[in-house]
């Protein structure tokens, strides 16, 4: 029984992008093998290479009915998440989101929907589960007794933090956009930065949305397992033309991230570094770009100049560098 719903109404936005076909399939299975709750889906195609509508229609028909799907041209993730709140019908109560080639435990949504009613949250974090390539994400149960965290049950954990929206800025990698549930409150007012495309927009949504909620729940339950599906972030090395984009969005994304929230020493400094870590990681793929006789991309590298000099100082560093090693 729900307290405070007597039938809540979940929309899953699942934006679509894949190399391979049988990847949104498992995803179905895992949305429609949710215990106690029947939720509807919204499957955004952001002109995938395989297209999603097979994988659609060879699904039994009380299922076919409960799934939009979408067409668009390219937008990137974000976009297509956009495009996918935007559709939400007018009576959900719940957006969940679920990556293309993630996969959730049976029992997320109903342990979402229920510690979101219990302690009246408008956006939940479940913890997600990978393989050994995927140990940059932490689970939630690491955060107990942390300084900041307040323990409101224990079976399952379920914690709350104090200020999370600076918090985060110094960790989110206990965050993800697959264990992510939220109320009306966020999902209805909170949308993606289409132009950050391939860098942190995820991050700047997450943030804007524990901002915009009256309270936010990180929950130790299992929501997702991380998936391996060819997605567009696969393949993409740092001598791609794309890789220089996606540095310097992800720059301006922490730009934005850090005139946004109130960050204390720890985060600003945080902030900083992933900064650095861009901007170098940029420099060392023109590097690579040159060892292999390709051009350099002067035109994107004076607009970072002028919109970030920091960058400037960096390439003065990595020269300095290898004038050392010599």
């Amino acid at each position: 029984a729900w307290k405070g719903l007597d039938v809540p109404s979940v929309t899953v936005v699942i934006p679509f992008y894949q190399k391979q076909t049988g990847i949104l399939s498992r995803a179905l299975d895992s949305v429609f093998g949710q215990s106690g709750v029947l939720p509807s889906v919204i499957v955004v195609d952001d002109a995938s290479p395989v297209p999603a509508e097979p994988e659609i229609v060879s699904r039994v028909p009380s299922e076919q009915a409960r799934v939009t799907l979408v067409r668009q041209a390219n937008a990137g993730p974000g976009g297509a998440r956009n495009t996918g709140l935007d559709r939400v019908p007018d009576d959900t109560t719940h957006v969940a989101f679920l990556d293309s080639d993630d996969v959730w435990h049976s029992g997320h949504l109903a342990a979402a929907l229920d510690a979101m009613d219990r302690f009246e949250a408008d956006c939940c974090f479940a913890t997600i589960a990978g393989g050994e390539g995927f140990d940059y994400h932490s689970t939630v149960d690491a955060l107990e007794g942390k300084p900041g965290f307040t323990a409101l049950s224990h079976e399952p954990l379920t914690l709350a933090a104090d200020g999370l929206a600076s918090r985060m800025l110094e960790d989110w990698s206990y965050l993800h956009l697959s264990c992510m549930v939220m109320t009306p409150l966020v999902f209805r007012t909170v949308r993606f930065d289409p132009e950050l495309r391939l860098a942190a927009e995820d991050i700047l949504f997450m943030n804007e949305s524990v901002s915009m909620a009256r309270r936010t729940i990180l929950s130790g339950h299992s929501g997702a397992i991380r998936g391996e599906g060819a997605n567009i972030f696969h393949g993409i090395t740092n001598t791609a033309p794309s890789y220089l984009a996606q540095q310097y969005n992800t720059v301006r994304a922490l730009k934005l991230l850090s005139r946004r929230a109130t960050a204390d020493d720890a985060g600003s400094a945080a902030l900083a570094e992933r900064s650095e870590r861009a901007r170098r990681e940029a420099l060392w793929g023109q590097v690579a770009r040159s060892r292999r006789g390709k051009a350099p991309q002067l035109g994107l590298l004076a607009r970072w100049a002028r919109t970030d000099p920091a960058i400037l100082r960096s390439a003065a560093r990595l020269c300095l560098s290898k004038f050392r090693k010599q």
